[in-house]
């Protein structure tokens, strides 16, 4: 049956334990809690990332007192930037992984359910799409596209919901042929409640997981596009545009590109140790 409330806490208290343990992923989740805590208080603080004096342009500065990131090229703060840029990028991550999530689940999930020709046939869909390289089907629909963040979000999200697909399809079909299941069609239960209420609760710890992993490569997508001038627009801050920017000044002002670089490392690792965290904690053999 589904999940029970001793069965949730007793998870929860591995997890903990895990944490405690290992001090990496402690660090991780530290890193991960404060910039979108950060992030997500900007907005509140009436200050503007984007704002700058147009009459008044030095050109970057070094890191000091004033400006712990040092500025870019216009005298914008780097600090306030990267914070803009770690909102932007958290949400692409979130909301991508979440469109992935829905829709690997849904197919996986009826694949796994009905089976037969009807299994065959979202397989070979599944398999169709992982045949095209993943990056290359972006950048040419991002191409077509007018450039925006909400395009990014939607078009990674439906380009990254294979692996989702393949896992859930894997956990159910082993779920399906397990005692309880048997014992609840029985009880002739309607096909629906089955699967949502008793078959996919219990795949859901590697869904979770995958997820984790899966926000960081939407990161590292946005990233990648924004660079290139197809995701986030100028003048609103992204980790990959403000690498872009970074190009002009790599000898003169190397903060600019070295910030933003690390920033993105250090969330992408980040969300691949949690997620090995969690497949750690939820693991019956750990």
């Amino acid at each position: 049956m589904g999940r029970s409330k001793s069965d949730a806490k007793i998870t929860m208290k591995k997890i903990w334990a895990y944490l405690k343990k290992d001090k990496k992923t402690a660090l991780a989740l530290g890193f991960l809690f404060s910039i979108s805590l950060a992030g997500l208080l900007l907005p509140f603080l009436s200050i503007d990332p984007n704002n700058f004096d147009p009459l008044n342009i030095q050109g970057p500065q070094p890191p000091s007192w004033q400006h712990p990131f040092g500025t870019d090229d216009l005298g914008r703060d780097l600090l306030l930037r990267c914070i803009d840029g770690a909102r932007v990028s958290l949400m692409v991550g979130l909301i991508a992984m979440s469109i992935a999530m829905s829709v690997g689940t849904f197919i996986g999930a009826i694949a796994a359910y009905i089976g037969g020709w009807v299994d065959q046939l979202l397989m070979r869909i599944l398999e169709l799409f992982l045949a095209i390289p993943s990056i290359f089907l972006i950048l040419t629909i991002q191409i077509m596209l007018k450039p925006s963040i909400y395009n990014v979000m939607i078009i990674i999200g439906l380009t990254s919901w294979m692996g989702v697909a393949r896992l859930v399809r894997a956990e159910l079909l082993s779920i399906k042929e397990r005692t309880f299941i048997t014992a609840a069609r029985a009880r002739n239960i309607a096909p629906l409640r089955l699967l949502f209420k008793h078959m996919l609760p219990h795949a859901i710890n590697p869904m979770i997981v995958a997820a984790m992993l899966g926000m960081g490569y939407a990161i590292l997508l946005e990233s990648v596009l924004s660079f290139l001038g197809l995701g986030v627009q100028p003048p609103n801050a992204s980790w990959g545009n403000m690498l872009e920017n970074s190009l002009a000044f790599m000898r003169d002002a190397p903060w600019m590109a070295l910030i933003p670089g690390l920033l993105i490392t250090a969330t992408v690792m980040a969300l691949n140790y949690l997620g090995d965290a969690l497949r750690q904690a939820w693991d019956p053999r750990a």
